[in-house]
């Protein structure tokens, strides 16, 4: 009976290399891998055709969906090799890490413990931020407890510095993934680990040595089995554990009495740019294009790499030639000669090619990046591995709409007009009301409501809502039906409803728009707040332009807005008295809202109730000074004032006490000044007005105006400016340009002119020769 430890790095090349190698000549009876064991039922997906990685084992807690984990292979993952080595071969394979089960008990068990404990003291400065390692750290300099910290959290980090190397990862990716032949590599790995556990501060959690003893157990089951030929894929840093193991009994005394939870397991497709995540086996890379390409072609000398370097550039409209590619990878073999490396690296070529291809941009050293060293490749999963009825769904509608999940942005132009964009446009719709935020939709120019524009980007992470969301039902809409209905239940406020009301029309989901409608029925009823009824009314409104394009009955939502007006308009003249300045302003802005929506509503019967109230509002001097100018400017954009009865009432209210006269004004000019620059009756007014101000009345309301003008555009400020100098030099500019006309000036640049046109001239007679 022999048992075969192979410490690897997760997401190796090399690692994987070694492993498929040493697999193929040994030829085990069972091959145990670092894994959640509750994921070994859905092993049997893994030499599926439609199963391409990257994807991931999604593993979560069945009451606590939230609470979850990752192990995401990539095809040069040493784990995801055996496991294609051992079912092709048709051995047994499991996974034999600690039991997510345990874990993720663990984990609730020390959150409930902490919400439950008093707020620990405040640290004194003294105290380190990592767990007490040994008595070497509270004896050593601060230099050494830098080290102890950083071993830690990277232990090959020692192992690097010792051999020269600035950091871990590229020590191991050239002592080791740069390997092409099997040369004993597992041995020295297992040697290296366990010098670094034995002389420096291990990993020494309870977790980590729960993780170690489960390891133990599983290969000791199977001896208990009778495989005689055993190969155990675990991390580096366990592989002593698991070579030289303590005794049975210890082990088990460890994990006694471990909590347990439910936890269910499927296959989701990953990115490589998730793959730099640190999540279930706590491992990360941050090049996985660059591995996938190693992997592929393990003895390129950096031809290759730099052949694809230049073909992304050309596809960019950039000139790159084959002698470029020559002299950077000749640069970056030198690099690597001088940096007494075996051969050129990721770095020594990415350096090459800043200097040969980029000349010196880095800029176009970023583009490599997100194309060819990271990539946006994205794993696919099949249909059948089983899954919760709405992800089922979900990607059904994907696969019928034609939307793919892309690991990269995609933009989508939908015109709802046609009926494909509009099933899009209502598929997503209900995914954002399910709170999966898979797209993201942006404003579109231009008039109608006709188009929406779309920007997607699938994240893996979405499974979890997915997930989450299938308990209120096995299809979207029906989730998204129950989903909406218990928000309905919960929902705070009149205006929540509404605009909850707003995002579900377009998903077109009718009987949750029933509840809905009928909730803002009974809640409007009985609301006396006229503030909080103009606050939904333009939600409301925009509800209703929905209804010829996406063909749903919007009569229901107008006529809750007709009767909801008729509250607003019997109320606001009395809420609009005896209010304050901040009161007053978020009014101002409610009743410019209001105007909006009943505008845009185009109903006769609501368009005369909102004039009538807009009359009251300005012919009453107890409102609000503000309000009063704001309803006086909108009766006179209806037409309704205008001539000598708006000059009449332009002028009463300018006559009141410079605070209120300067606040009416603010609110008669709010949003536009092109009513002083057209009606000079009522810019005489106004300029008299500021003409009659004292020094010290006019430095008290000074604030007030230059806040009301500082709303203008810039040419209505400039054209105001040029009116008031006109009035204070009392001459206007045709007239001054014809008083300062210089007839003898104009003549001599005649001849000019005549040669720009092409025309004979004589300059003696001054006239045009024909």
């Amino acid at each position: 009976m022999a048992i075969h430890i192979l410490g690897i790095r997760h997401h190796g090349p090399g690692s994987a290399r070694n492993v498929k190698a040493f697999l193929e000549d040994l030829q085990p009876d069972i091959v145990l891998i670092e894994g959640p064991p509750e994921a070994d039922e859905i092993l049997q997906w893994a030499t599926h055709t439609d199963l391409q990685p990257p994807v991931a084992i999604l593993a979560y807690q069945a009451d606590d969906i939230q609470h979850s984990a990752f192990y995401p292979f990539a095809e040069f993952s040493p784990e995801w090799q055996a496991i294609q080595y051992a079912k092709k071969a048709n051995i047994h394979t499991r996974f034999m890490d600690l039991p997510l089960a345990h874990h993720f008990a663990i984990e609730q068990e020390e959150r409930n413990k902490t919400a439950t404990e008093a707020p620990a003291a405040p640290p004194t400065g003294d105290e380190e931020s990592l767990p007490d390692l040994s008595p070497i750290q509270s004896n050593s300099t601060d230099l050494e407890n830098e080290l102890v910290q950083e071993v830690v959290l990277d232990p090959i980090s020692h192992l690097a510095k010792a051999a020269g190397f600035g950091d871990g990862e590229k020590w191991w990716e050239h002592t080791f993934e740069n390997r092409v032949a099997n040369e004993g590599v597992f041995t020295a790995v297992n040697e290296a680990m366990a010098a670094l556990r034995e002389h420096l501060p291990s990993k020494n959690e309870r977790r980590e040595q729960l993780r170690e003893a489960w390891m133990r157990k599983t290969i000791r089951q199977a001896e208990k089995e009778m495989f005689q030929n055993i190969a155990v894929i675990c991390g580096a840093w366990h592989a002593p554990a698991l070579t030289n193991m303590p005794k049975q009994k210890e082990d088990n005394e460890l994990m006694k009495g471990l909590p347990k939870v439910k936890v269910e397991c499927t296959w989701i497709p990953w990115t490589y740019g998730r793959l730099s995540f640190y999540s279930g086996y706590g491992a990360g890379i941050q090049s996985p294009g660059w591995y996938e390409h190693i992997w592929h072609y393990p003895k390129d000398d950096g031809t290759r790499w730099m052949a694809k370097v230049a073909k992304l550039f050309r596809q960019q409209q950039m000139d790159t030639s084959v002698a470029h590619v020559i002299e950077a990878v000749r640069l970056a073999g030198a690099l690597a000669s001088l940096r007494h490396l075996s051969r050129a690296g990721l770095e020594e070529l990415n350096e090459a090619t800043l200097s040969v291809l980029c000349n010196g941009e880095t800029v176009l050293l970023d583009l490599i990046q997100s194309e060819l060293i990271v990539s946006n490749k994205i794993g696919t999963v099949p249909l059948e591995i089983p899954k919760p009825p709405l992800q089922l769904d979900i990607e059904k509608q994907q696969k019928k709409l034609r939307l793919p999940p892309t690991a990269d942005w995609k933009d989508y132009m939908l015109d709802l007009r046609k009926e494909n964009d509009l099933e899009r446009s209502v598929f997503l719709h209900r995914l954002q009301l399910l709170h999966i935020r898979w797209g993201q939709k942006s404003q579109v120019s231009g008039k109608g409501t006709f188009k929406e524009q779309w920007r997607l980007q699938w994240d893996p992470s979405l499974a979890i809502d997915i997930i989450e969301k299938g308990t209120w039902g096995n299809t979207a809409a029906v989730a998204a039906t129950k989903f909406i209905i218990h928000q309905v239940e919960e929902a705070p406020s009149l205006q929540a409803i509404c605009n909850l009301l707003e995002e579900t029309i377009p998903a077109e989901l009718p009987e949750a728009v029933e509840v809905l409608i009928r909730q803002i029925n009974n809640m409007s009823a009985a609301s006396g707040d006229v503030i909080q009824l103009m606050e939904v009314i333009p939600p409301l409104v925009n509800v209703s332009r929905y209804g010829n394009v996406r063909k749903t009955d919007a009569e229901m939502v107008t006529g809750i807005v007709t009767g909801m007006v008729t509250r607003i308009c019997v109320g606001l003249p009395n809420a609009c008295t005896a209010v304050a300045d901040d009161a007053a302003a978020h009014l101002l802005d409610l009743f410019f809202s209001m105007n909006e929506a009943v505008n845009l509503l185009q109903v006769e019967e609501v368009t005369n109730q909102w004039q009538a109230t807009l009359q009251l509002v300005s012919g009453n001097n107890h409102i609000a000074p503000v309000i009063g100018g704001y309803a006086t400017r909108l009766l006179s954009d209806y037409k309704i004032l205008d001539g000598e009865r708006l000059v009449t009432a332009f002028s009463f209210s300018m006559s009141n006490a410079p605070a209120m006269s300067a606040a009416w004004l603010e609110g008669f000019l709010k949003g536009s000044g092109t009513l002083l620059l057209i009606d000079n009756e009522l810019w005489s007014v106004v300029n008299n007005w500021v003409d009659g101000l004292e020094a010290d009345i006019f430095t008290q309301v000074l604030p007030l105006l230059r806040r009301t003008f500082a709303n203008f555009t810039s040419p209505e400020r400039r054209k105001l400016g040029e009116k008031a100098r006109q009035q204070q030099t009392g001459a206007a500019p045709a007239k001054q340009a014809v008083e300062n006309f210089d007839p003898e000036r104009a003549r001599k640049g005649i001849p000019v002119v005549m040669q720009l046109l092409g025309l004979p001239f004589n300059p003696d007679s001054k006239e045009i020769i024909p």
